[in-house]
């Protein structure tokens, strides 16, 4: 299968691989949260070609993910998370999490605090009906509405 075709997989995991099957795309993301929004900062913070950075900007773009407007004096352009983006946050910080338990053997080298407790951001999964905590031996999944006949899997 072509990368491409994965957006045609009738799958919520396998689609957003197109956008985000690499590792460049999450990096720039992360550098997004962190407060990053001209393309010469992200160049110089991940020593990317300018044309794959420009390449993976563009498709956050086209996807909704972030926006590129010129900033109040008009000197240059940033991007910007849009709502869609934000979103993406708890994807982040769940890699962030897991890096933390098992690629960190001296422990979190950066801890990400509650600005109004102090207390660490850490990313649970409940179940939406009685709260309660999850994990994927938890899980039955079924088929859903849009999984149609004509996108089964033959």
């Amino acid at each position: 299968m072509r990368y491409e075709e994965l957006a045609e997989v009738p799958c919520s995991i396998t689609r957003p691989l197109v956008i985000f099957g690499d590792r460049w795309t999450l990096l720039i993301l992360k550098y997004c949260f962190a407060g990053v929004r001209r393309f010469n900062a992200f160049q110089g913070a991940l020593g990317i070609s300018r044309s794959r950075l420009g390449d993976r900007l563009d498709r956050l773009i086209e996807h909704g993910i972030l926006v590129k407007r010129p900033v109040e004096d008009g000197a240059y352009e940033e991007y910007r998370l849009t709502e869609k983006g934000h979103a993406l946050y708890p994807i982040l910080m769940a890699i962030r999490d897991w890096g933390d338990t098992y690629m960190a053997p001296d422990g979190p080298p950066v801890e990400y605090r509650h600005r109004d407790c102090t207390g660490e951001a850490h990313v649970h999964l409940t179940c939406d009906a009685c709260d309660a905590e999850i994990t994927a031996r938890d899980i039955v999944p079924e088929p859903g509405p849009g999984l149609t006949e004509a996108s089964r899997p033959a």
